[in-house]
């Protein structure tokens, strides 16, 4: 029997560090189905491992590890490179828990691929249109004033804008860790998103992480906490009864009505991480309301 030969990972990502909250993440594209079942690789306060081009995927927990352990991100590659083979095929960034990083590129990696290395960050490609994905994300990196999750998306952008994979795009993931930073604070997975077959993979993943953003994560502004006067009052019991959670009159006077409306709207939408005080409510929340009631009507 003929063994047909593996799908080569064709792909460009970053692996970082937030210096301030050290949460560490990976954002990843590719002409390649369900990206992020293979490359991303992320453990809370030891490191990030983006494997890719014929990937070894053992690189991932093998690499956090060894990083586990105590070795630097350099000493992690090159124990990874060195006991494996197919090196030359291989393509792998990491960055450790204490923002040191490295990149490697293997000879035989399909044209144009090559890797650069900064402060906290590792941005990686292959079979590119040419260096300037990877230099794109990299210098986006760096100077995005934006949240961690967002400079990682932003770079991700960049890439595709700079070139990206020359055969196109297909999926792209967003992994972030934080201890305890999953749901209910039970595992290290704070953001793990994925969009795994998709003509625009990045501009969706960005609209998926917006949402999740929103429902799950906890990220408000005190300035966006809004007492509920007349108008919004307003806003709320027209919006609510294009949705059906509401009956009563649109007349802006808060009570029991519009109140236990709202509350069923809250809860089956998955809001609970973002109930507001009494009396208040948050403008994003709002929003989403005034979108999901123009989407219905």
């Amino acid at each position: 029997m003929v063994k047909s030969p593996r799908a080569v990972v064709a792909t460009f990502s970053i692996v970082a560090i937030d210096p301030e909250t050290k949460d560490l993440g990976i954002a990843v594209q590719s002409k390649f189905l369900s990206v992020g079942s293979v490359v991303p690789w992320a453990s809370a306060g030891v490191g990030a491992v983006a494997t890719q081009s014929y990937a070894n995927s053992s690189f991932g927990p093998r690499g956090l590890d060894m990083m586990k352990k105590g070795l630097s991100a350099e000493e992690t590659m090159k124990k990874l490179i060195s006991a494996d083979r197919g090196r030359d095929n291989r393509q792998v960034g990491i960055v450790d828990g204490k923002g040191r990083s490295a990149t490697y590129t293997g000879s035989k990696c399909m044209e144009w691929a090559g890797g650069v290395v900064g402060d906290g960050f590792a941005a990686q490609g292959n079979i590119l249109v040419d260096g300037r994905t990877v230099e794109s994300m990299a210098s986006t990196f760096e100077n995005s004033k934006e949240d961690f999750p967002e400079r990682l998306l932003a770079a991700l952008q960049a890439g595709q804008d700079a070139g990206g994979d020359r055969r196109g795009m297909q999926s792209a993931a967003l992994l972030v860790v934080r201890k305890k930073g999953g749901y209910g604070g039970f595992n290290d997975r704070y953001i793990d998103l994925r969009v795994d077959d998709h003509e625009s993979p990045i501009a969706e993943l960005r609209r998926i992480f917006r949402i999740y953003d929103l429902v799950i994560l906890s990220r408000e502004r005190k300035e966006d906490l809004l007492r509920i006067d007349n108008g919004i009052c307003r806003q709320l019991q027209s919006r609510l009864k294009k949705l059906g959670y509401y009956s009563g009159p649109v007349n802006g006077s808060w009570g029991k009505g519009i109140s236990s409306s709202l509350e069923e709207y809250l809860s089956v939408n998955n809001f609970e991480n973002k109930k507001a005080p009494k009396g208040h409510i948050w403008k994003s929340v709002l929003d989403y309301i005034g979108n999901d009631s123009k989407r219905k009507s």
